[in-house]
């Protein structure tokens, strides 16, 4: 199973990014994925999950209201629309997944075995 991530980059506050992770070598539709972003020095906190289907997600109250995880499951990738950027957004972005189906756990980080390699996002003030 792999995970790739992309969309990163470099926005002004107040910016949007779209953030992509890819999956492969999984039944996609059959687990649920969620992102987390870690800085320099910090540990690596939860942003948003979604379940296998789609029907339900989940935040961190840091991010509601501003970012939308989604998923395509034709298309093998999970999405991270983050709006109204803030620069305590800046981190690196992870894309992650269970090593199980049907399972899905917002405890932290424990509950993902399976991580992309991440994608940097800076928002400049």
């Amino acid at each position: 199973v792999q995970l790739v991530e992309s969309g990163g980059g470099l926005v002004q506050a107040g910016g949007s990014l779209r953030l992509s992770c890819k999956s492969s070598g999984q039944t996609f539709s059959s687990y649920a994925m969620a992102w987390f972003r870690q800085g320099s020095g910090k540990d690596r906190e939860f942003v948003a999950a979604i379940t296998w289907s789609g029907g339900n997600a989940y935040y961190a109250d840091s991010v509601k209201g501003r970012f939308t995880i989604s998923r395509d499951n034709a298309k093998n990738t999970v999405y991270l629309q983050m709006n109204s950027l803030k620069p305590e957004d800046t981190d690196v972005y992870y894309c992650a997944a269970p090593d199980r189906t049907y399972y899905i756990g917002i405890g932290g980080p424990y509950e993902f075995q399976i991580w992309g390699q991440g994608t940097q996002v800076t928002v400049s003030s």
